[in-house]
């Protein structure tokens, strides 16, 4: 891989910009353009830009595959998670009023909505790096 430091250095300054760009997105999803979805992809995309800058072995110890099947793993899990907790509360999966009325915290639906995006987010991006990470190959970089 060739040495490029004008590269590096602004994949270094651009990739927290980018990463606090998809947890905006995300946030403001259940009030706005987004989501957890959209989010997710776009810090996915940090990923990429790291893959470019330093290539596939270097993002790869810095996380893993198992990392990334557990961010997989806590995604769905806060996903689902909020979901069965509205079952639970007698409403139907992911009916925020149910758990707000049994709980009785007033607002409590849009931490709730708040929640579950994140859930998305955490999943999606772990997906799409996992795809990344395949697409890549074993992470030994050609001469």
């Amino acid at each position: 891989m060739m040495e490029n430091v004008v590269i590096r250095t602004v994949s270094r300054l651009a990739v927290p910009f980018i990463q606090i760009f998809a947890l905006y997105v995300i946030v403001h999803g259940a009030s706005g353009a987004g989501g957890g979805f959209q989010g997710g992809v776009v810090f996915a995309a940090s990923f990429i830009l790291m893959i470019i800058a330093f290539g596939t072995a270097n993002v790869r110890r810095r996380i893993d595959n198992r990392g990334i099947m557990w961010l997989s793993v806590i995604g769905i899990t806060i996903y689902a998670g909020i979901g069965f907790l509205a079952l639970l509360m007698a409403g139907n999966f992911l009916e925020y009023a149910a758990i707000e009325a049994v709980l009785g915290i007033p607002h409590l639906h849009g931490i709730l909505i708040d929640l579950v995006e994140a859930g998305i987010g955490i999943a999606v991006m772990a997906a799409m790096v996992s795809i990344i990470y395949d697409i890549s190959g074993n992470g030994e970089e050609s001469s």
